[in-house]
């Protein structure tokens, strides 16, 4: 790309300050390097910022989802044949909190889940980890069949009134509108059964369990929606854009957009 920027660590700190991140906060962060241009340092350099801008008083959040560790009829191995699948189930490896890669998480959240003091659920299809005050609260008890809802890590989120910033992605990756497909009512709402490689007595065991079906597909159109009714507070890093809003104003308006909207 031509008009790649340069981004040096200071020039985040200054970013997340304009955007208004401040000691003591509580962060759900969702961030892309490749959305922003050439970050000196990577992956490092924007979790070293964060931490310094939210200071020992702060939290900071992010997806460290595995969802390959789903059953493959689900579609997370497309690019395998069918015939493949029983295999995967009897041996994809049980989640481990201290091993499993992320999925498409960003090298941000891949770094993260492995950083000095850093905490992570045991969902293990759609865990988070969390550093700082606040982390074990956010990441204990993370339970199979409540991924997304109340006393969930999101739900937790909105009873501690967080934040949420969004660093070079769109609403498409914001989680937490999640906790508001639990909280709305909607004709198609319906629950599915997932299935994952977990340990249980020290023994991998081929897990099903029962969870709300995960929808995201109009999450960037409640975004959009979203922006024209609320404040969200903004500001300009390389080549990309941050993106600074209140948790519980971003669901409780989802949850409307939701139930007007969605059949």
């Amino acid at each position: 790309m031509a008009n790649r920027k340069l981004i040096l660590k200071q020039d985040v700190r200054e970013a997340l300050n304009a955007v208004g991140v401040r000691n003591g906060q509580t962060l759900m962060v969702h961030t892309s390097l490749n959305g922003l241009g050439f970050v000196c340092g990577g992956a490092q350099v924007v979790i070293e910022a964060l931490e310094e801008s939210v200071g020992p008083e702060g939290t900071i959040m992010m997806p460290t989802q595995s969802w390959k560790n789903l059953d493959p009829s689900a579609g997370v191995h497309w690019e395998e044949p069918e015939e493949w699948w029983q295999a995967i189930r009897d041996n994809w490896p049980a989640y481990n909190k201290d091993i499993t890669p992320t999925n498409t998480m960003g090298a941000v959240a891949e770094m993260f889940r492995k950083w000095p003091g850093a905490l992570r659920s045991a969902h293990p299809a759609r865990s988070v980890a969390a550093l700082g005050q606040h982390a074990a609260y956010l990441t204990d008890n993370h339970d199979l069949s409540n991924i997304f809802g109340e006393g969930s890590p999101i739900g937790k989120l909105y009873e501690l009134d967080a934040n949420v910033l969004l660093i070079g992605v769109g609403y498409d990756k914001n989680t937490s509108l999640h906790l508001a497909d639990v909280r709305a009512e909607y004709p198609g709402k319906h629950f599915i059964s997932e299935s994952s490689a977990i340990l249980e007595n020290e023994q991998r065991v081929w897990k099903t369990y029962q969870t709300l079906y995960v929808d995201g597909e109009d999450f960037e159109k409640i975004g959009e929606d979203f922006e024209m009714q609320y404040s969200v507070q903004k500001s300009v890093l390389g080549n990309g854009t941050l993106r600074l809003m209140r948790q519980r104003d971003l669901v409780d308006f989802a949850v409307e957009w939701i139930e007007k909207n969605r059949r």
